[in-house]
C-alpha cells in the first residue's frame, strides 16, 4: 500500500466521525449540570452523517488507508491511522446510526434524571471508543479503544450507581472483560514477536504477512524470524479469548445479563451494534491469523452458546434478562458462522441483528417506562420487568406491539423479515460445512436448527406474556388505560422497525445471495448444495409455526397445556446452568477466603510485627535518650563546670595590680622554703 499523507477530505472525516461524540463527552462534563442533550444529538447526528457520506465514498470500492508517525521503539516506527474498508464503514454506520436513535429515544426516556449530564456524556464516550476501534488500522490502537469501551461501557452499566446491584453489575462485566483482555494482549506480543508489525493491512490483508508466512518441520516461518508453529494457535487463541469477552461466549458470558441494570436505553445500545459486537468485529478483522484448531473451536464454542443461551432465555420472567440471554445466542451464531468460514453470513446477520435487537430492548424499555408511570400514579406493587406480571398491553400500546412483533420475526426468522435472510443464510452454510466433516461436527448444523426452534418458543413466550395473555396485577380496564410511550420514543420504534424488514437489505425476499450486504463480503469457502437453499427455510418455518401455535395455546388460550416450573430441567435452566455458582464455588469463595487469610495475616503478623517492632524501638530510643542525656550530656557538662570554675579561679589571680603579683610569689616562695624545710 503506498502510504498516503495524513491530510485527505476522506481522512478528516473520518476523524470527524469519532472525534465530534468526543467532544461531547468533554463539553458535557464541562459545562452545567443537568444540560447536555441537544449537543449529544448534534454531535451524534452529524457523526451519522458523515459515516453515511463514507459508506456511499467506500463501500465496495477500494480501501482507503490513511497513516501518521505515531512513536519509536528502536528501530520500529509505530504508525497511526484509519483503515477504511467495507468492514469497517459498515460498522460505523450502524454505531453511529444506532447512536442517534438511542439519544432520541433517551430523551424522554431518562426525563427527570437527576445526573442525566453523566448520562449524555458517558454516552459520547462510549461512541467515540467504539467508533475509534472499527476505523484504527492497527492492533496497538485497537487494544486502546478496546479498553476505552471497556472502561466507558462500565461507567454506564453503573450509572445509577447508589443502587448496589448496578455497581456489582458494573464491577463484574469489568472484570470478566479484563480476562478477555489479557489474551488479546497475548495475541498483540505473538504476532509483533513474529512479523515486527501491528499494522492491519500488512498482516490481515489479502497479500498480508500473515498469509504469507509458511510452515515447515514445526516451525512457523515468517521474513523476520520463526518460531514454534504452536504459536500461531496460541495468538488466536488469544484473540478469540478477548473476543468471547466482549462478544459474551461460554464461559465468559455471565456479564452481559447483570449488565441489564443499566438503563434500557444503554442496554440497547450495548447489544445492538456496539460492544457485544466488538468481539466479532475483532474475529473479523483478524480472521486470517486463525488456523484450524482455533475455527473448530469457535464452531463448538459458537454452537454451545447459542444453544446454552437460548435454554436459558425460555426460563427466564426478567423481560431484560431475557433480551440479554438473546442476544448472547445470537452472538453465537455469528462466532459459530466465523468458525466455519461463512464470513459474509456472520457479518450480514451482526448488521440485521442490530436493528431487530435494538428495537426489542427498545420496544422492552417502553413497557418498562409506561408501566413504571403508571405504577407511580395510582401506587400499584408492580414489577416493571416481570412478564409473568404484565398482559393485555396490546390494545393500549399498538405501536410498542408493531415495533416487538416485527423484531421478533426477525429474530425468529420468520419470512419478509431480515433475519429470514441473515440466520437462514448461516444454518445453510452449516449445513453445507458439516457435509465434509465427522464425527460431532455432523451434529452442529442439527444443534442450531433446534436453537433456533428455542428462539420462536422464547421470544413467543415474551410477547404473548406481555401483550396478549389476561393481566395479572390489573384490570382489563387498567391494562387498557396504558398507552404508548411518548412520541420520540414510539418514532425511533417505527424507524427501526423498517430496517426488520427484507427490503432494507435484499429486493428478493427469499434469497440472501441477492443481499447487497452480503455480497459486499462474499467469500464462501465450501461448495453450494441447492437443495438446503430451500429445504431448511422450510423445515424451520414448519417448525416456527408449530412452536408459535404451542406458546399461543399456552400463553394466551391457557387451555391445560403448560411448562411445570418444577421440572428439572426448567429448575436447572433458571438457574443459568448454575454457572453464577460455580464460578462462585471455584473463584470467588476462593479469593474471598484467601483475601481473609491475606486481611488476617496482615492484620495480626504484619501489623503486629510493626507494633512490636515500634514499641522496641520506643524503648531503645527512650534508653538512648536517658543515656544521651543523663551521662554524655552530664559528662559534657560536668567538664565545662569544672573547666568553667579552674579558669573563674585562676582568674582571681589576675588582678592587674604589681602589688598583689609580688605578694602572690613572695608567698609562692615562702612556701616553697617552709615546705623544702620541714620535707
Amino acid at each position: 500500500m503506498e502510504e498516503i499523507e495524513f491530510s485527505g477530505f476522506v481522512g478528516l472525516i473520518s476523524l470527524l466521525v469519532i472525534l465530534l461524540p468526543l467532544f461531547s463527552f468533554l463539553l458535557i462534563l464541562a459545562g452545567k449540570k443537568g444540560k447536555g442533550a441537544n449537543l449529544a444529538l448534534i454531535n451524534s447526528s452529524i457523526s451519522f452523517i458523515l459515516s453515511v457520506y463514507l459508506f456511499y465514498f467506500i463501500w465496495n470500492k477500494q480501501p482507503i488507508h490513511y497513516q501518521i508517525p505515531w512513536f519509536l521503539i528502536g528501530d520500529i516506527e509505530f504508525k497511526a491511522g484509519v483503515l477504511l474498508n467495507n468492514l469497517s464503514v459498515l460498522m460505523i454506520t450502524l454505531v453511529s446510526g444506532i447512536s442517534v436513535l438511542v439519544h432520541i429515544y433517551s430523551r424522554s426516556y431518562m426525563k427527570g434524571d437527576l445526573n442525566i449530564h453523566r448520562y449524555w456524556a458517558y454516552l459520547g464516550l462510549f461512541c467515540f471508543s467504539m467508533l475509534g476501534l472499527v476505523i484504527s488500522d492497527n492492533l496497538l490502537l485497537i487494544y486502546l479503544f478496546w479498553e476505552l469501551v471497556g472502561f466507558s461501557s462500565f461507567l454506564l452499566i453503573g450509572f445509577w450507581y447508589t443502587k448496589p446491584i448496578a455497581s456489582q453489575a458494573a464491577k463484574k462485566a469489568f472484570i470478566m472483560n479484563r480476562i478477555g483482555d489479557i489474551g488479546f494482549l497475548l495475541g498483540i506480543i505473538i504476532i509483533f514477536s513474529q512479523f515486527r508489525t501491528l499494522d492491519i493491512t500488512a498482516l490481515f490483508g489479502d497479500i498480508g504477512l500473515v498469509k504469507a508466512s509458511l510452515f515447515d518441520k514445526g516451525l512457523w516461518i515468517s521474513a523476520s524470524r520463526q518460531m514454534p508453529e504452536v504459536w500461531l494457535s496460541i495468538a488466536g487463541l488469544g484473540f478469540f479469548i478477548g473476543a468471547m469477552a466482549k462478544s459474551a461466549q461460554f464461559p465468559l458470558h455471565t456479564w452481559l445479563p447483570d449488565a441489564m441494570e443499566g438503563p434500557t436505553a444503554v442496554s440497547s445500545l450495548i447489544h445492538a451494534a456496539t460492544m457485544v459486537a466488538a468481539g466479532v468485529f475483532l474475529i473479523a478483522r483478524v480472521y486470517p491469523v486463525f488456523d484450524p484448531f482455533v475455527l473448530n473451536s469457535m464452531v463448538c464454542i459458537g454452537a454451545f452458546t447459542a444453544f446454552m443461551a437460548a435454554t436459558i432465555a425460555i426460563s427466564q420472567n426478567d423481560i431484560k434478562r431475557i433480551l440479554a440471554y438473546s442476544t448472547i445466542s445470537q452472538l453465537g451464531f455469528m462466532v459459530m458462522a466465523l468458525g466455519i468460514g461463512a464470513y459474509s453470513e456472520s457479518i450480514f446477520h451482526l448488521a440485521t441483528h442490530a436493528f431487530f435487537k435494538c428495537l426489542l430492548f427498545l420496544a422492552a424499555g417502553s413497557v418498562i417506562h409506561q408501566l413504571h408511570h403508571y405504577r407511580n400514579e395510582y401506587s400499584l406493587d408492580l414489577n416493571c420487568q416481570d412478564i409473568r406480571l404484565m398482559g393485555g398491553l396490546r390494545k393500549g400500546m399498538p405501536i410498542t406491539l408493531i415495533g416487538m412483533c416485527l423484531a421478533s420475526a426477525a429474530l425468529i426468522g420468520l419470512p419478509l423479515s431480515s433475519g429470514y435472510l441473515s440466520k437462514d443464510a448461516i444454518l445453510i452454510a452449516a449445513f453445507e460445512w458439516a457435509g465434509s466433516r465427522n464425527g460431532i461436527y455432523k451434529m452442529i448444523p442439527y444443534a442450531m436448527v433446534i436453537t433456533s426452534w428455542l428462539t420462536v418458543f422464547y421470544i413467543s413466550r415474551l410477547v404473548f406474556k406481555v401483550f396478549f395473555s389476561a393481566p395479572k396485577q390489573m384490570s382489563r380496564e387498567q391494562a387498557d388505560q396504558i398507552q404508548d410511550a411518548p412520541k420520540q420514543m414510539s418514532y425511533v420504534l417505527l424507524i427501526l422497525a423498517f430496517f426488520c424488514l427484507f427490503f432494507a437489505f435484499s429486493l428478493n425476499p427469499l434469497s440472501f445471495e441477492s443481499s447487497w450486504l452480503w455480497n459486499g463480503f462474499s467469500s464462501s469457502l465450501f461448495q453450494k448444495v441447492k437443495l438446503y437453499h430451500w429445504l431448511i427455510p422450510m423445515i424451520l418455518n414448519i417448525g416456527t409455526v408449530v412452536l408459535i401455535f404451542t406458546a399461543y395455546k399456552i400463553y394466551v388460550k391457557n387451555d391445560g397445556m403448560s411448562i411445570s416450573e418444577k421440572n428439572i430441567f426448567h429448575r436447572f435452566f433458571k438457574q443459568e446452568w448454575y454457572l453464577n455458582q460455580l464460578y462462585r464455588y471455584l473463584f470467588t469463595v476462593p479469593v474471598e477466603k484467601f483475601s481473609r487469610v491475606c486481611y488476617w495475616f496482615d492484620r495480626n503478623i504484619i501489623d503486629a510485627l510493626v507494633l512490636k517492632s515500634a514499641t522496641l524501638i520506643n524503648i531503645l530510643s527512650a534508653i538512648t535518650h536517658w543515656f544521651d542525656r543523663i551521662l554524655v550530656d552530664g559528662f559534657v557538662n560536668a567538664l565545662g563546670t569544672c573547666a568553667k570554675w579552674i579558669g573563674n579561679f585562676s582568674r582571681n589571680f589576675q588582678t592587674g595590680k604589681l602589688q598583689h603579683y609580688l605578694i602572690s610569689m613572695l608567698l609562692v616562695v615562702l612556701s616553697f622554703f617552709i615546705l623544702t624545710y620541714f620535707i
